[in-house]
């Protein structure tokens, strides 16, 4: 079952609604209307369970070997769910999610920011 159409992201203060551009059996593709964002939610199933909410940002920048030149740039930012298909519930991923995501936003997401500066 797919998410309601459109979804929205908030970005550096801008929203950005995501009309739903494509869905199948177990993925929905959710693309912003000058295609620069693009929202993938997807299940896959084997041994292991694995869901994944990613999103996809693509700009114009100068170019690294060239800067009187542009050159499109892009960047992905993605979570995860790996886990057996029994023995976790719903509610207790859930739950490991909810932890994750309050460590991850403490003082301030100072852990991201860390991170993205390359420390661990």
């Amino acid at each position: 079952m797919a998410l309601a159409d459109p979804q929205s992201i908030k970005i550096n203060g801008t929203t950005t609604s995501l009309p739903r551009t494509s869905t199948g059996r177990q993925e929905s593709v959710y693309t912003s209307a000058d295609g620069t964002i693009k929202l993938t939610l997807s299940t896959a199933e084997s041994r292991r369970k694995r869901q994944v909410v990613r999103v996809d940002v693509n700009k114009i920048a100068a170019s690294v070997l060239n800067p009187s030149q542009n050159e499109e740039q892009s960047m992905s930012c993605y979570l995860v769910f790996d886990r057996p298909k029994v023995g976790y519930s719903n509610t207790e991923a859930k739950q490991v999610y909810d932890g994750f995501i309050e460590a991850l936003q403490a003082s301030s997401s100072v852990m991201v920011t860390k991170l993205l500066g390359s420390e661990s």
